[in-house]
């Protein structure tokens, strides 16, 4: 049996205000007594929970507002590698893609660093570093094994920088 256009037209338009009524429904479970500003990604912190935007610990120090991460790792970082080119920096992400880099005294030779910051606390396992290598054979780039122990220089370097930038915040 085939429907007529003012019965199509009436179930499209009780659909429409189903959903509208629905997507309305949404803003009701935000409370009117939140400050101005509060984002919703900040309600898991008020309950012990996990903010899906850094910030989890109440520990103001750890995150700055605009950046995802333990602010502290971030410029430690940035700090560390600013001899190489930077590829990308995603601060709410806590990713630092570097581009390569040739030292001019080994031109056959670049690297390239991708740092991943995992967490908003100042702590060792917050922070991963890979290092990429590769070597110049008959003019094209090959890749190249990379000392595993490098990796972990330069994560010692960045949370060694990460605390003295801690320690020069601390009020005296």
């Amino acid at each position: 049996m085939l429907m007529s256009q003012a019965g199509r037209t009436l179930i499209k338009g009780a659909l429409f205000m189903v959903a509208a009524l629905a997507l309305s429904a949404c803003s009701m479970f935000r409370g009117d007594d939140a400050p101005a500003g509060q984002s919703r990604a900040d309600d898991n912190r008020d309950r012990g929970g996990v903010s899906i935007f850094g910030g989890g610990n109440n520990d103001s120090s750890a995150s700055q507002a605009g950046i995802g991460v333990n602010s502290f790792l971030w410029r430690a970082s940035l700090d560390t590698l600013n001899f190489m080119p930077l590829a990308s920096a995603d601060p709410f992400g806590g990713v630092i893609i570097t581009d390569w880099y040739s030292d001019p005294t080994t031109p056959n030779e670049r690297f390239k660093a991708t740092v991943y910051i995992l967490d908003t606390r100042l702590r060792a396992d917050a922070l991963n570093v890979s290092i990429f290598r590769q070597q110049q054979q008959s003019g094209a780039w090959v890749d190249a094994t990379v000392d595993p122990a490098t990796e972990i220089q330069i994560e010692n370097a960045i949370l060694t920088r990460a605390r003295q930038l801690r320690l020069g915040q601390l009020p005296q």
